[in-house]
């Protein structure tokens, strides 16, 4: 009997994989380039974002920041937190929230939830105004601190596609801020991870999470540290604030 079974149904981690001589097995050793190749496509293709605009509710407008290109969203992460010169953003009724997409570092992310989650915290909301959903390409996080402020949103919820690891290529990350501004920090930011579809958080779980720490800070004039994720113990399902 193999005393490692029970660790590796319990865990995604490779623990306990054997040896073939004084290598792997070949089975584990294929398992771990494919991993690594999935990471690889999420980094550097491209989204799709005619086909996530498609399946968003309402209009959307199409963003890149300062990086001309791939290369240099990886070399230089300060030109992904920009907009770029002339980027076009209508102002009108400044909107309670913003949502943007963003790729990120996983373009795969994107395709899998990034529309699914906006939906959902769309529905999530309904007493709030939004304004268009932002699409961002070669973005960062803090890219939607000059989104949301530009738009005059109160809030920004930003999508973005996370760091790829060997277990999930497709992570997806949710950051809130609060009064969005050029300069903010990620301590000024609250963070809902792990969006994705083997064993992380569901579209559905997701918005719920986001929803409660929108009302939250909207109610409470803060994002950040001074902002604790209360929503399973305040009744996130039912869309709660308790004192």
């Amino acid at each position: 009997m193999d005393p490692w079974a029970r660790l590796r149904a319990a865990t995604p981690a490779r623990i306990g994989l054997g040896r073939s001589g004084c290598a792997q097995p070949l089975q584990a050793q294929l398992a771990f380039q494919l991993a690594h190749a999935r990471a690889r496509d999420a980094v550097h293709a491209a989204v799709d974002w005619d086909a996530v605009a498609e399946t968003l509710p309402g209009a959307s407008v199409r963003v890149r920041s300062q990086a001309e290109g791939r290369a240099d969203y990886l070399k230089r992460p300060d030109l992904g937190r920009r907009l770029a010169e002339g980027a076009a953003l209508d102002v009108g009724n400044p909107p309670d929230v913003v949502l943007v997409i963003a790729d990120g570092l996983s373009a795969a992310a994107v395709a899998a939830s990034g529309a699914a989650v906006a939906r959902a915290v769309m529905g999530a909301l309904p007493e709030l105004s939004f304004g268009p959903v932002v699409l961002a390409e070669q973005s960062r996080v803090a890219i939607g601190d000059e989104i949301g402020h530009r738009l005059g949103a109160r809030l920004v919820v930003l999508l973005v596609g996370e760091r790829p690891g060997l277990t999930v290529a497709d992570s997806l990350g949710a950051y809130v801020t609060y009064a969005p501004r050029v300069g903010r920090r990620d301590s000024e930011r609250n963070c809902v991870s792990n969006i994705h579809g083997q064993g992380g958080l569901s579209a559905e779980a997701a918005a719920r999470t986001i929803a409660w720490l929108v009302r939250a800070a909207l109610d409470r004039g803060l994002t950040g540290t001074g902002l604790k994720d209360a929503s399973l113990a305040r009744g996130a399902e039912a869309g709660q604030l308790e004192p």
